[in-house]
């Protein structure tokens, strides 16, 4: 279970690089602290069990990412994806058309959190949005539980521009906002 939410994650990642930047066929590095790893395998693996446990990548993984290179120090995993993971991604699956929507709201001047809570009603009328005052973000906004879409989305308005980061749940819940 723990490498089919890694690799989930790795393919909605390569999705929002590619909605914000476009397509290129190139290799791509993602970084994933040893928490999140942990979080996805259920495990409280050291770095060095970490290494162990991503050194046996399933052949699913292989087969559509091809022969991804994972390296770490200081608990900070660099997962090298080669050109053919962003070209498989690109080429085999569905775009996640919600990301590029929001993408495309929070990169035009002037807009609004009411712009972006639209969006996110038009995808789910039973959304969660909490205006949040932790230093970091403004709003936290989610779908419910059993939505596609399980991330938590996190907002900043800084005055001439709104930006936003996406968290899965056990990751937003470690950082303690």
């Amino acid at each position: 279970m723990g490498f089919e939410r890694l690799y989930k994650n790795l393919i909605d990642i390569i999705k929002e690089e590619q909605a914000k930047l476009g397509f290129r066929r190139e290799s791509i590095r993602l970084y994933y602290p040893l928490s999140s790893l942990n979080h996805f395998f259920e495990t409280e693996d050291t770095e060095e069990q970490m290494k162990t446990r991503i050194c046996q990548m399933p052949e699913f993984i292989k087969e559509t990412l091809g022969d991804i290179k994972v390296t770490s120090k200081k608990e900070r995993f660099c997962f090298h994806i080669p050109e053919e993971g962003s070209s498989y991604v690109h080429e085999n699956t569905k775009p996640n058309e919600f990301i590029k929507e929001l993408v495309e709201i929070v990169g035009k001047h002037g807009c609004k959190m009411q712009d972006i809570i639209a969006l996110f009603r038009q995808y789910n009328k039973d959304i969660s949005v909490e205006e949040i005052s932790n230093g970091e973000f403004d709003y936290l906004i989610c779908f419910p539980e059993g939505h596609e879409d399980s991330y938590y989305y996190c907002f900043h308005d800084e005055g001439c521009h709104i930006i936003y980061h996406r968290f899965l749940p056990a990751d937003y819940e470690d950082f303690d906002f």
